[in-house]
């Protein structure tokens, strides 16, 4: 009789690869890509700009 306790590995490798892209970290460019974020630092880098423009043309 067969021992059905095991599962073959080559017959579904769909959930082993599920499995390992979920445990894979991910990195800053995964941040830096979400729209929110994008545009918060958006808004500050203008406001830096803005400021820094005032001090040297105006000031």
């Amino acid at each position: 009789m067969q021992d059905t306790t095991q599962l073959d590995p080559q017959l579904d490798t769909r959930q082993s690869e599920t499995a390992r892209t979920r445990s894979e970290p991910r990195g800053c460019l995964f941040a830096l890509s979400q729209p929110p974020l994008m545009i918060f630092l958006a808004v500050i880098g203008s406001l830096l700009l803005m400021a820094a423009l005032h001090d040297l043309l105006l000031l």
